[in-house]
């Protein structure tokens, strides 16, 4: 079976997890694919030499791949997620960073992935992905984001963004700029936008201003079969457009549409663990943090 291995290199890289990683996949008989810069971490951190005709680079070996195995924060899962650009290729995340509301597994589960992708008992939910058209400076690679499209401002200067939905005016946001997320991206950034929770199975979008100038203004949650225009205008500042960890520099005037795209992104969970024990567990609610 062939599995695609990608992470980015780290700061403070866990040498031991990685040594597992490679160590459960050769148990199993895993034909790994690994990324160009993973596959030199590996070679400098635990002397795993990776065939050159298993590295990839941007072009992704889908053909027979079983699955995307990302290893590191959400972060690296939403970039492994974009160089699948929508493909419906499994993928699950093992977390070393933080938080980890995609990155689901643990370092001490690696082994139980392995062993239930090889006995394809791996249960996958299949994710919205928004779709962004309109005038970058300069052209993204992919117009898939899967948290989170963002107008924000660059500088001291507060930007507007002028905000349709269904060709219906809602706002104009005076502020940091406005963020059109998905039900994933509701636990990102998002929630320190003051925006809702949202279970991953809604069929809807959430509209968040940014320090909003107007502290009446908050967000807003549409169907996501909605059509969401934004406009943006400065003053003396640029700005800049995000799909989700990817930044494009953007100008007065430009104009984007936001819909949700036909692909999705199929995430791979656990048996045992819902979204629900996920934000209870991450966000520590019900922890008694009194005494």
């Amino acid at each position: 079976m062939n599995i695609l291995l990608f992470s980015l290199p780290r700061r403070h890289p866990d040498v031991e997890s990685i040594r597992r990683i490679f160590e459960h996949a050769d148990r199993l008989g895993f034909d790994c694919s690994v990324n160009a810069e993973f596959a030199a971490e590996a070679e400098r951190l635990i002397g795993r030499r990776t065939p050159p005709g298993r590295i990839y680079d941007a072009e992704l070996p889908l053909e027979g791949a079983a699955a995307m195995v990302c290893y590191g924060g959400d972060g690296t899962l939403l970039e492994g997620a974009h160089r699948l650009h929508g493909a419906p290729l499994p993928i699950v995340g093992i977390n070393s960073g933080h938080l980890g509301f995609l990155t689901t597994v643990p370092a001490s589960g690696i082994g139980g992935l392995f062993e239930a992708l090889a006995a394809g008992d791996v249960r996958t939910e299949a994710r919205t992905l928004i779709e962004v058209r309109g005038d970058f400076d300069e052209e993204p690679d992919s117009p898939l984001a899967l948290n989170e499209f963002t107008l924000q401002r660059h500088g001291a200067g507060m930007i507007s963004a002028e905000t349709r939905v269904d060709g219906q005016m809602v706002a104009t946001y005076h502020g940091d700029g406005v963020l059109v997320g998905t039900p994933t991206g509701s636990t990102a950034y998002s929630l320190s936008a003051g925006g809702p929770v949202v279970a991953p199975q809604c069929g809807c979008l959430v509209i968040a201003p940014l320090a909003p100038h107007n502290l009446t203004m908050r967000p807003v949650v549409v169907p996501d079969t909605a059509e969401i225009t934004l406009r943006l205008h400065t003053r003396r500042t640029a700005g800049f457009a995000t799909l989700d960890n990817r930044i494009y520099p953007v100008r007065d005037g430009a104009t984007f549409t936001v819909r949700r795209s036909d692909r999705r992104i199929n995430l791979a969970v656990p048996h045992n663990i819902s979204f629900y024990d996920t934000l209870r567990n991450k966000m520590m609610w019900g922890v008694d943090v009194r005494s």
